[in-house]
């Protein structure tokens, strides 16, 4: 299993786990923390608000860390113009090179055709 598709795999479950836990979440202050009653839950609701809030920033941090570091693994370097999809298989132009016409000079005192 190569690097990139080790990479794959965690971007795919850090995703996956970054849409349950912003499911969960309700924009209004409820969502789970709603579910789990008043204060004398364990944690409390803003416990939980919290939790699912940090939650949400540590997951995605770690996809984007995970999207750079993958990048990195793929092609060498973010600024990297060789790339490992494209191959490269065009060839250099030939070094020969055909000479010119050479270049004829109109007779003196007679003027170019318009």
């Amino acid at each position: 299993m190569s690097t990139f598709s080790i990479f794959l795999v965690l971007i795919t479950i850090v995703c996956f786990l970054l849409v349950v836990v912003i499911m969960v979440q309700n924009p209004k202050g409820g969502g789970l923390s709603s579910s789990l009653g008043g204060s004398t839950q364990i944690g409390g609701v803003q416990k939980t608000t919290d939790f699912l809030d940090k939650s949400t920033w540590t997951l995605a941090t770690i996809l984007i860390v995970l999207i750079l570091l993958s990048s990195l693994s793929f092609g060498g370097s973010l600024g990297d113009s060789d790339s490992k999809i494209i191959d490269k298989t065009e060839t250099p132009a030939s070094s020969t090179t055909t000479p010119a016409a050479p270049v004829q000079n109109a007779p003196v005192g007679t003027t170019p055709a318009k």
